[in-house]
């Protein structure tokens, strides 16, 4: 049974920065798949947040430009988003996913 696990969330004033961790297991081949992290804030639909493919190409949404950063470490089955100049809109569940299997989650809160 394949497994994504999101870690790293947390409370954080707005400027700080955290870094959330995906960790793959269950036999998914990770290092083929393209992964993604996606969003969902109160009372909003999901939307894509970054995305990496296998060979390391990275798409941001408009709004994280420049502040997140996603990565990867195939050897380990871990997808990181590093996530500086964080913003009070930036509050949302995080997931990750290659869009057949989804994680739970990860609660992340900028407070103003």
């Amino acid at each position: 049974q394949v497994q994504l696990a999101e870690s790293g969330g947390g409370l954080v004033q707005a400027g700080g920065s955290l870094r959330l961790s995906c960790s793959a297991s269950g036999g998914l081949m990770f290092h083929i798949n393209t992964m993604h992290w996606v969003r969902q804030a109160p009372g909003k639909q999901r939307e894509p947040v970054a995305t990496i493919t296998s060979g390391g190409a990275t798409s941001y949404r408009d709004s994280v430009k420049g502040r997140f950063t996603i990565s990867r470490d195939n050897a380990k089955n871990l997808v990181y988003l590093q996530m500086n100049s964080l913003k009070p809109e930036d509050t949302a569940v995080y997931y990750c996913t290659n869009m057949q299997f989804t994680g739970q989650g990860t609660q992340v809160t900028v407070s103003s």
